[in-house]
């Protein structure tokens, strides 16, 4: 993108930041996007207060009218957020909706198209945790105009990673972005689901494979974490990821377990993509794998009674078991900067965030939510995939303020773990491949 055509869209962005200021008002309601957060508004108190349901007045439209906007959902949701924003429109029968179009867009990648050229991106769209830098950083993100109502009815930590400098960012829609082991019960039981041993064990003896995509980064990275070998954000430069300190003798020896076990169980365990653990389930060819939230209602379909989820395994090292350690993360709605209809956007954004949606979504496409209300729900608590999320949530590194360049080392590292050439006693070619994925992902910043 042209120069000239950045600076001028930056200031756009500076000019629908503010597009909120004059509408907030005072006495503990909601601020504005924009307004300083001091709670006044020049006279001005037309409130941003949310009923039930994230329903608000109408006059929050302001004077748009003959609305039209994108969203971005991702393939699995996009029949739900359809029939979502239709009872949207029905919320508001004072306002014209001209078009409300949704489109397939994945979470994983919504920040980089929304660089490629913001002006024709979605309004609306979900997008993963570790991308929130990025976009605040290129200033296409609106900030949160109804903070008070998100802070108070979502968990803690997901709006803590949506705030940068002290500024709320985006809607929080799951608090359920990681992984965890599903596994078929009449193959494996629980008690050998506790351990990556166990796991192994059960789907060679019944020859059914264990599924975990190895290569992929977001994966992967278990093998390091596990390891000791963890992230903490950035270093100062603002760009280079930052590593806690380790004890490498102890990560070598674990990244030695996990690939013996690889090659032990050559053939049972299987680096393929998540996706095929559920089709593995249907035709008999997949005893258990790591997934995440977003393929239980096809494993669960899959496997019927026979459905087990637990948080993910330990894994013995040197005699002791050790437990393996995730990615974990949150999902997110946020509004473009740049919008044309950036109040309707962000009414949209809190409607599609609210406990009723939330619900909706965990009910139908099985994603963990990030409200209060909904996460005390039978629906969570009677859930074990959800349950197995949570658990494993307490054994995970937040997706979050994460380099770009930490991805492709991790996958790198998962790859020569499997790799039929590598020889899980050389001690030696582990230490020189964990000092090469570091310096990897600091040297690529």
């Amino acid at each position: 993108m042209k120069t000239k055509q950045l600076l001028a869209m930056i200031l756009a962005g500076m000019m629908t930041a503010t597009a909120f200021a004059g509408c907030g008002g005072g006495g503990g309601t909601d601020q504005p996007s924009g307004d300083g957060g001091d709670g006044g508004d020049g006279g001005n108190s037309t409130a941003l207060e949310v009923k039930e349901n994230a329903i608000v007045d109408e006059s929050v439209f302001g004077d748009e009218d003959n609305i039209t906007l994108k969203v971005w959902a991702p393939e699995k949701a996009v029949d739900l957020t359809k029939k979502q924003i239709e009872d949207f429109k029905a919320a508001y029968p004072g306002k014209t909706f001209t078009n409300i179009e949704v489109v397939i867009q994945g979470e994983d990648s919504a920040a980089t198209q929304i660089l490629n050229d913001a002006e024709q991106a979605a309004d609306v769209f979900g997008f993963a945790s570790d991308q929130l830098n990025k976009l605040t950083d290129a200033g296409v993100i609106q900030e949160v105009a109804f903070v008070d109502y998100v802070t108070k009815t979502n968990v803690a930590e997901t709006v803590t990673s949506a705030t940068v400098n002290g500024k709320l960012y985006a809607f929080p829609e799951t608090n359920d972005n990681g992984y965890y082991l599903v596994y078929d019960k009449s193959v494996v039981s629980d008690e050998q689901a506790k351990t990556l041993e166990g796991i192994l064990e059960g789907c060679k003896a019944a020859g059914r494979k264990f599924i975990f995509d190895s290569g992929s980064p977001f994966f992967a990275c278990t093998y390091a974490f596990t390891a000791g070998v963890k992230i903490d954000g950035f270093e100062e430069d603002g760009e280079t990821q930052k590593f806690v300190d380790y004890d490498e003798d102890e990560a070598v020896a674990t990244l030695q377990a996990f690939s013996k076990l690889m090659h032990d169980y050559k053939g049972t365990y299987a680096s393929l993509g998540a996706a095929q653990i559920a089709s593995g389930f249907s035709t008999g060819t997949c005893g258990a794998g790591v997934d995440g939230s977003w393929n239980t209602v096809p494993d669960q379909k899959a496997l019927g009674d026979n459905y087990g989820a637990a948080k993910l395994p330990t894994i013995n090292v040197n005699g002791t078991d050790k437990q393996l350690i995730s990615m974990f993360g949150y999902k997110y709605i946020g509004v473009n900067a740049f919008s044309k209809f950036p109040r309707s956007a962000q009414i949209l954004a809190l409607y599609l965030t609210g406990d009723k949606c939330q619900k909706e979504r965990t009910e139908e496409v099985g994603w963990g939510p990030s409200n209060l209300k909904v996460a005390g729900d039978e629906v969570v608590t009677s859930s074990p995939t959800l349950q197995a999320i949570t658990a494993q949530a307490q054994n995970a590194v937040p997706q979050v303020n994460i380099a770009p360049t930490l991805w492709d080392p991790m996958g790198n590292l998962g790859n020569k773990l499997i790799a039929d050439e590598t020889d899980p006693t050389d001690t030696e070619f582990f230490r020189s491949l964990l000092k090469e994925t570091i310096v990897n992902v600091k040297d690529e910043a």
